[in-house]
């Protein structure tokens, strides 16, 4: 396995260097016993709705250490991976902490990039933390990061719409089919949006047929699998009856329009969608959006695991002061926060019993949701398996391949990524 240069290392080197990294030229320090400098934190939540709210806690966390002065920087989401990347290898630029995709995690502690939190003031009550979102913060037996919010995926739906056409959430891809026809006759609304530009949204059909992307275990590709063309069909399948609409570009607002809007009564997505789809036209009452288990396949009902850590960059020049906000960040109330004003769900056991947690119908209904969901392999190459599969599930839902070559390009793809896998 390639490795980058380790954490100690990279401190070392960095300690040397003119130019100043994510704390810009200010050191945190607890000589006086009381946290100082500035945390520069890269938030890759939405913005308009996530970014507010988690604003708002980092201004709580400057409240109760005044001397210490959070640089909060909103950093879309797909473009943070690699700025991340580029910074650390760089040794110019990166922040004192990152909100990282669970992927990204594993991924990032392989290229040495992150500080281990063992044992650091990050790390409080470790017993409180729900033992799958604790999965994706450990790399080689230490521990990178500090789970933040866990998530997974349902069926959103109209609730209106589908007492016009006299249906329910559909349990199963044949049920699917059947509730977009009567949709579709009774309304002349198309069934569902399916994203078409991100491969996270196939994980469900993948997981519904019985396949996965590959076995950690096993160290072997399965994209290829039978498994794999089933799902590749199952998805082609649903464009091509017209159960439902796709767009391989800009697919997140797409869809999200489209839904709020009314020109489609479902779509598959998670509780961190929440917040925006309440803003719709369609949903200014919010007792009209319904979630429910996203439909099962031939073989299986599944939701990939998902969710963001933070994590502290291996050379902050504060790292007590990113440690303590690491910690802030993710404890009972702070998480207590974001499930009441975001629906997010907590990664710790004892958030779900606070009023907000307790008070959310969302939190509610994904908490079990997210307790049988499918764990992703968390290995370092692990957000890298998408961009290949993106590519693939993108040509298959606009039709210019088949499943079958999508499935068997995606493996060769992996192969070539994962040296010595089978």
């Amino acid at each position: 396995m390639r490795r980058g240069i380790t954490a100690t290392a990279l401190v070392a080197a960095l300690a040397l260097a003119a130019t100043a990294c994510g704390s810009d030229d200010e050191t945190g320090s607890k000589s006086s016993g009381e946290l100082s400098g500035t945390v520069t934190w890269w938030d890759t939540s939405s913005v308009g709705s996530e970014d507010k709210v988690f604003k708002k806690l980092a201004e709580g966390f400057e409240k109760k250490h005044p001397k210490v002065d959070v640089k909060y920087v909103n950093v879309p989401f797909g473009e943070a991976q690699n700025k991340f990347k580029n910074a650390a290898q760089a040794g110019d630029g990166a922040p004192d902490v990152i909100r990282s995709e669970v992927a990204w995690t594993p991924d990032f502690a392989n290229l040495g990039y992150l500080a281990p939190l063992d044992g650091t003031a990050a790390l409080k009550n470790q017993d409180d933390f729900l033992k799958q979102a604790v999965a994706s913060t450990k790399y080689e037996d230490k521990t990178y990061a500090v789970p933040q919010v866990i998530d997974s995926m349902g069926i959103f739906y109209n609730k209106k719409m589908f007492e016009e056409a006299g249906v329910e959430a559909p349990a199963s891809l044949d049920d699917l089919k059947t509730v977009a026809k009567k949709i579709k006759d009774k309304t002349g609304k198309t069934g569902l949006y399916l994203r078409g530009d991100d491969p996270y949204y196939f994980l469900s059909f993948l997981y519904g047929e019985g396949g996965d992307m590959v076995d950690a275990g096993s160290k072997s590709v399965t994209i290829d699998k039978p498994e794999g063309v089933k799902a590749f069909k199952a998805v082609k399948a649903l464009v091509d009856d017209g159960t439902a609409k796709t767009d391989a570009s800009d697919g997140w607002e797409n869809m999200m329009q489209a839904f709020k809007n009314g020109d489609v009564a479902m779509m598959i997505n998670g509780p961190w969608a929440v917040a925006d789809t309440l803003t719709g036209s369609e949903f200014t009452d919010k007792g009209n959006l319904g979630v429910a288990p996203v439909p099962a396949g031939s073989a299986a009902q599944g939701a990939p695991q998902g969710g963001h850590n933070l994590a502290v960059y291996a050379g902050s020049k504060n790292l007590d002061a990113s440690y303590a906000f690491v910690e802030y960040m993710t404890s009972v109330d702070s998480q207590a926060t974001a499930a009441g004003e975001l629906n997010l769900l907590p990664t710790r056991t004892s958030a779900y019993a606070k009023k907000e947690a307790v008070d959310s119908e969302i939190v509610g209904f994904f908490k079990p949701v997210v307790e049988t969901a499918v764990e992703r392999p968390w290995i370092p190459e692990g957000g890298s398996l998408f961009e290949p599969l993106r590519i693939e599930y993108t040509k298959v839902l606009t039709g210019q391949t088949t499943p079958e070559k999508a499935a068997k390009a995606t493996g060769d793809s992996y192969r070539k990524l994962l040296k010595d896998w089978k």
